[in-house]
């Protein structure tokens, strides 16, 4: 029995693993202390569960648990990471380097290092939208404090060559930080093989709940220090005060646990559902073209083009289906994915797109039923579209004049 809407949106968040919540549970209740307060049971029992969930996290990412800040999400954790370093390390130089595909919480950060008189570098990005490592090589100065550039796209799944990046870093004695909040769990990603300073990563994007994420800072080879952004009672080793989220901290061990034991299988299944449905998309429809490198790529992600459709229309023709468009929605416009402009896609796919985002608790019934509802909806779409009547009849449209009457 297939359970409406269809939930195809596992990159904007995930649904709490049922096993996650059952650790969480006793967290609200029964041992509900501050990890902060050492003087009674109820403190030590949080303070015990939260050094637990740090080894379950650094596990995951091969850390060690005292390398392991909690934060509030992984916007927080990126903010503390590129601020932290930038600031603590403002007499080495004042140069930062990104790719104009990172998520928000990196670009919005490096914009605001911008008015305060530091300077970015946004590297573009290949069509595959892959990080051009000469482009990134050539972009290090003398004044390079960090390169930020992240493991895996949020919009379009691909997978950037980190530990290439991370060893380029290295040897020019740069800090490397990774937002690697789409990888972590999904893919193998281990700090030392990339050689990460710095990483973030967030709960909810697998499988544990909102509100709790982690930075990963390196403690040794080199030691990294950090300016607080939230200053107060010094926890978290003076990196991020405020009381800790116990529950939330608990089921991000838990999820991260999870991730680690199940990874392998779990991913081998999710990307052959994946398949499943880009097989049956294309085999159904024509003018389709998918964004971003296939063999670089998350196992859960598609993001596909549908030439001659309107993203917004496709989306209210499968409103049963949960999914995000390529184009976001703001008040006076409706602006393309930046991410997709980035990969040099015109105005008009980009605003055909669909991300697919496939998890843990999908199945292959949904896959057929939605590649069957897209195949259905598209066709009809296109169908009242003289554009692509006209480009089935050989007319070069790119090539056409508008006139307006």
């Amino acid at each position: 029995m297939l359970k409406f809407p269809i939930y195809f949106d596992n990159q904007a968040t995930t649904p709490v693993d049922p096993r996650v919540l059952e650790a969480m549970l006793p967290y609200f209740t029964e041992r509900f202390g501050n990890a902060a307060s050492r003087n009674h049971r109820y403190g030590w029992e949080a303070e015990e569960a939260v050094e637990a969930a740090r080894k379950q996290v650094a596990d995951l990412i091969g850390a060690n648990p005292k390398e392991i800040v909690f934060t509030s999400g992984a916007t927080e954790s990126d903010n503390l990471a590129i601020k932290g370093a930038v600031y603590m390390y403002r007499e080495k130089g004042d140069h930062v380097i990104t790719a104009l595909t990172e998520h928000k919480a990196v670009i919005d950060t490096c914009k605001r290092l911008e008015k305060e008189g530091f300077r970015v570098t946004y590297l573009p990005v290949k069509p595959d939208g892959l990080v051009d490592l000469d482009a990134l090589r050539d972009a290090i100065t003398a004044k390079t404090v960090l390169i930020t550039i992240m493991a895996a796209n949020n919009e379009i799944g691909v997978l950037q060559p980190v530990a290439e990046i991370g060893a380029m870093a290295k040897e020019r004695g740069v800090l490397f930080h990774t937002d690697a909040v789409q990888a972590a769990g999904k893919v193998p990603f281990d700090v030392n093989a990339c050689n990460a300073h710095l990483a973030s990563i967030s709960a909810h994007k697998m499988y544990g709940p909102k509100g709790v994420g982690a930075l990963y800072v390196r403690r040794r080879q080199p030691r990294v220090l950090l300016s607080p952004i939230i200053d107060g009672g010094g926890h978290e080793r003076g990196m991020r005060s405020g009381t800790l989220n116990v529950p939330g901290i608990v089921g991000f061990g838990k999820a991260a646990e999870l991730c680690r034991l199940e990874m392998a299988q779990e991913s081998a299944r999710i990307r052959a559902l994946r398949d499943r449905l880009n097989a049956k998309l294309h085999a159904g429809l024509d003018e389709l073209h998918v964004n971003g490198s296939m063999e670089h790529r998350l196992p859960g992600n598609l993001n596909i083009s549908f030439a001659y459709v309107e993203g917004e229309s496709l989306l209210m023709g499968i409103n049963d289906v949960a999914v995000s468009s390529g184009s976001a929605c703001t008040s006076a416009s409706l602006e393309p994915s930046y991410v997709l402009k980035a990969l040099g896609t015109g105005d008009d796919l980009a605003h055909s797109s669909i991300r697919f985002g496939l998890g843990r608790f999908n199945t292959e019934d949904e896959v057929d039923y939605v590649a069957g509802k897209v195949v259905a909806v598209v066709r009809k779409l296109r169908e009242m579209s003289p554009l692509y009547e006209m480009a089935k009849d050989g007319v070069d449209l790119a090539k056409m004049e508008w006139r307006e009457h």
